[in-house]
């Protein structure tokens, strides 16, 4: 009996320090990890990572293509419409970014169509990390930081844009 409560107390110990072990692991890589450089992402697409093969995957074919240096792409959506411009040749030499993100996405602009969503549902009222602007029946709010932008007209959302972050974006110059 003595042997099998001093193994039960070994095993119970093995246990514990296992535990701990993980416990410290994951604390030590949680505190580690360096700052994730990220833009806003809308589903699967993401600004300066995701390409036109990857936007034709997740949202099918076009409704229409422009036909100048953005070459967005327009799709139907339920709730509304996207369009999704592309990163061209005068960007990259603008910003003075990596020629490899030429035709990456650069900006996903939602339009809404009879949403109910508001600045408030948003939470967006008296959030710091957006910066508010107003005229007449139009409030815009931005957050350059990550990348986001919300157009209302009349208290109603009618625009969201996601975009690189201004950090994603310093990072990616050369």
């Amino acid at each position: 009996m003595s042997n099998l409560i001093f193994c039960c107390c070994r095993v119970r110990g093995a246990f514990t320090s296992l535990a701990l072990s993980v416990a410290v692991l994951l604390v030590v890589s949680w505190v580690a990890e360096p700052a994730r450089v990220a833009a806003a992402t809308w589903g699967k697409i993401e600004p300066l990572k995701s390409r036109r093969v990857d936007v034709e995957r997740e949202l099918g074919a076009p409704l229409r293509e422009a036909l100048d240096e953005s070459a967005a792409l327009h799709f139907k959506v339920a709730g509304g419409t996207v369009t999704v411009m592309f990163v061209n040749a005068k960007f990259v030499a603008t910003k003075k970014l990596s020629t490899d993100l030429e035709g990456t996405v650069l900006q996903i602009v939602l339009r809404h169509e009879n949403s109910s969503a508001t600045p408030d549902s948003l939470t967006l009222a008296g959030n710091k990390n957006f910066e508010r602007e107003e005229k007449a029946s139009v409030t815009h709010y931005r957050n350059l930081k990550d990348g986001l932008a919300y157009t209302f007209i009349n208290g109603k959302l009618v625009t969201s844009r996601y975009s690189p972050s201004a950090t994603q974006l310093t990072t990616a110059q050369k």
